[in-house]
């Protein structure tokens, strides 16, 4: 077997004619279409056939490192969680985790905006502007402006500030 004349076939190969080598090769079908990924796989096992798999030594050590590492058993946990276990988000808000760019709640941003002194509470899962709950900053600055702008930006909360805060 010339593995460059096979890797030069596998180049050439559509990804459908990869995936059935693919099974071929490995006695599995696969769902990747991922044409480079599937030319690495194919290019390996088809060189592992030819030149010999792992020695029985080197498997022997292979599954002693792997008994003797700590394994992830589980996913990381979601940053809502964390905040959860960390004590934010205990008020049932939208906002687990406090940015480190905003005020403490309870806090009043402030803004003069075409001539229009603003004025918006922080909560612990929001905003309040106006006698109006909104979930984010950037929906405050929308409520206000008509249009879409970053909320830090508009309340100075960014370098290159616009507003106040107190």
């Amino acid at each position: 077997m010339n593995i460059n004349k096979e890797l030069a076939a596998l180049q050439r190969s559509t990804p459908k004619e990869l995936r059935e080598q693919y099974e071929a090769v490995f006695g599995e079908p696969t769902r990747s279409g991922n044409k480079p990924f599937l030319i690495k796989r194919i290019a390996w096992r088809m060189q592992a056939n030819a030149e010999g798999d792992l020695s029985d030594r080197a498997r022997q050590r292979a599954e002693e490192l792997a008994n003797d590492s700590d394994l992830r058993l589980s996913p990381p946990m979601s940053p809502s969680v964390i905040g959860t276990i960390n004590g934010a988000g205990r008020s049932g808000g939208t906002h687990h985790l406090h940015d480190k760019r905003l005020p403490p709640p309870g806090a009043v941003l402030t803004r003069t905006y075409k001539g229009d002194e603003l004025q918006v509470n922080v909560l612990n899962d929001g905003f309040e502007f106006e006698g109006e709950r909104h979930k984010s900053l950037s929906a405050v600055a929308k409520a206000i402006t008509g249009s879409h702008c970053n909320g830090f930006l508009f309340f100075g909360l960014t370098n290159g500030s616009k507003g106040t805060n107190s």
